[in-house]
Parts: C-alpha cells; structure tokens; sequence
C-alpha cells in the first residue's frame, strides 16, 4: 500500500500525553488517505517506550523508533523522516500544545503550493499562544533577531507543526536544532514556504523540556549557521540533452 502521509512526532518523557495525542492525530488525518503516524522515542527514561509499544498493538497506523539516549528534536525528527514510507510528512509536537486538528489545512495549503512543481514547506503559525508571558516575549524577540537576518518570511518558525515533502527535507544539510530553521533552509534549496495560523493549546500534562536561556545561546551559534549555509547556496539550472 503507498502511504500518502507520515506524521512524524518526537517524545522525550510523555506518558500522559501519547494516547491521547495519538487518537487525535488519526482522526484528524483519516480522510486524507493512507498514512501512517512515527513516534521516535528521544530515550525517554520514563514509561514512554513500554506505553507505545502496547498502542502499537492498537493504532494499525503507529509505528515506534526509538533512540536508546537522548540525541535531541531535530535528531528525532530526522530519524523519523528517514523512516518514513510517505512522500509528504507532517511534524508536530508530542507534548498536546499543537493541534492535529490543523493538519489537513497545512496539507491543503501544500497541496495548492505543489501545483507549481517545486517543493513545498507550510509551517504552522501560533499567533494566539498559550504559554506564559515571558516565553511569548522571549518568542517574538528571537523569531523578530531570526526573520530579520534570515529574510525568511515565517513569523513563528518554533511551532513543531509543519508540512513538506519528505524528498525536500532529505536535500538540507543536517544539523542540531535544524528543526527550528526550515523554512530557511526549505528557500535555500528552491522550495516555497508558507505560514498558515494554527491552534494552539495549553500544556495541560507532562512538563517543558526546554529552557528559555538555553535555547537562546544555542539558537545564536545556529543561526549564524544557517547565514552562512544561505551564503554559499548555489542552485543550477539544469538541462538535458533529449535523448534518441
């Protein structure tokens, strides 16, 4: 059977949150034909990997990967992607704040920029978030430092929901914390992108993984990074010779 859709979410200690994210992502995505849903287990040291592996037994469409330690989102994700059976693959957090809901809007969008035959990148955009007011100002802060050097048009590059072809993910030059530059490094290979507005919830289970100053430090060094990666980006236009 080909699998038109693979949902790719990375987890790193979420026990409360996996069945009912799981059942949303499936209804939510049921009528845009065959697909499938990735988990990457990101070493959880909790019961994260003993619950999926009993869901699996559930959800005819779930498959677990896991990460024997803990290597990171963007490793998570990539590791997911890699696995994936599907041509186009939708992202989103494990932690319940995005919407699965949301999914077939992204697509629809996707669907209406491939038309054009490039690839495509729709990235979620969390214009009404639910977190505190310190993390909303921090958000804008680095999402303002971050659309202003990189002229990536994408107003909130840090939602975990997006949607492109899996074969234009597989062009970008891998690194730590790539997960947060996409649509970036989708315009560096050629690809549109485009923001569409997404729910966003409160996290209501489980706790934050990550640390505002952190990401902050680590997010400088990468995006001088990806300003260099622009710098140095060359796309041929290529001809063949028509053959006998």
């Amino acid at each position: 059977m080909t699998i038109a859709l693979s949902v790719v979410v990375p987890v790193h200690n979420e026990t409360d949150n996996l069945r009912p994210l799981i059942e949303e992502i499936e209804a939510a995505v049921r009528g845009l034909g065959a697909h499938e849903i990735l988990y990457i287990d990101d070493g959880s040291t909790d019961d994260t990997f003993d619950i999926l592996k009993g869901l699996q037994r559930e959800f005819k469409a779930l498959r677990v990967l896991r990460h024997t330690a803990c290597c990171g989102q963007s490793t998570a994700v990539r590791t997911g992607i890699l696995a994936a059976r599907g041509s186009v693959i939708a992202t989103l957090d494990g932690d319940g704040q995005n919407d699965p809901a949301n999914i077939p809007a992204l697509y629809a969008a996707w669907e209406t920029l491939s038309k054009e035959g490039r690839g495509a990148l729709v990235a979620g955009y969390r214009k009404n978030r639910k977190d505190t007011g310190w993390r909303k100002f921090s958000s804008r802060f680095a999402n303002g430092i971050r659309a202003r050097l990189l002229q990536d048009a994408t107003p909130d590059t840090g939602c975990g929901l997006k949607l492109f072809d899996r074969a234009l993910f597989l062009t970008m030059p891998y690194f730590d914390h790539m997960h947060r530059f996409l649509p970036a490094l989708a315009q560096r290979a050629g690809a549109r992108v485009v923001s569409v507005e997404v729910n966003h919830r409160p996290r209501t289970r489980g706790v934050s993984k990550y640390g505002t100053w952190h990401r902050l430090w680590v997010g400088i060094w990468d995006l001088m990074g990806v300003m260099w990666l622009q710098r140095r980006a060359h796309r041929p236009e290529v001809e063949e010779l028509p053959g006998r």
